[in-house]
């Protein structure tokens, strides 16, 4: 949901007062942007998945008449490539859109994203709001 005009001014005066207040905690700030976060992954995943590929190939034009170490490089090489892939595809997919806020992931490990729908959280947030209320009756 886009910000309101009233919204969007008090966040512009928001961001120049910390801006004025402690230039470095805000320039720390800008950097941790999702899209910037995911990005990131992605060509990290792509440098994976080619260095998947390097591995592949060198096993098979190394391994010669060595099939151990055909297969156990060819299944390296594989593995790497499809962990790459897989960490790709899901960073693109949670890459905002550019007038979107994205959501950075949270956590020491920095693995969580935006996993749920929001029509799932709309639902929980549903049902927390009649507990609380059939609570307080």
């Amino acid at each position: 949901m886009p910000l309101s005009e009233n919204e969007q001014r008090m966040l512009e005066q928001m961001e120049r007062a910390l801006y004025a207040e402690d230039p470095k905690f805000a320039t720390q700030l800008k950097g941790s942007d999702a899209r910037t976060f995911y990005r990131k992954r992605l060509v990290v995943a792509g440098i994976g998945f080619t260095l998947g590929i390097v591995v592949l190939m060198a096993g098979a034009i190394s391994a010669g008449s060595n099939t151990t170490l055909l297969i156990v490089l060819a299944l390296i090489g594989f593995a790497l490539m499809l962990a790459s892939a897989w960490i790709g595809i899901t960073s693109w997919r949670k890459i905002p859109a550019p007038g979107e806020i994205g959501t950075f992931p949270t956590g020491a490990s920095g693995s969580r994203g935006k996993s749920a729908s929001p029509g799932f959280m709309n639902r929980v947030e549903d049902r927390w709001k009649k507990r609380r209320d059939d609570m307080g009756r």
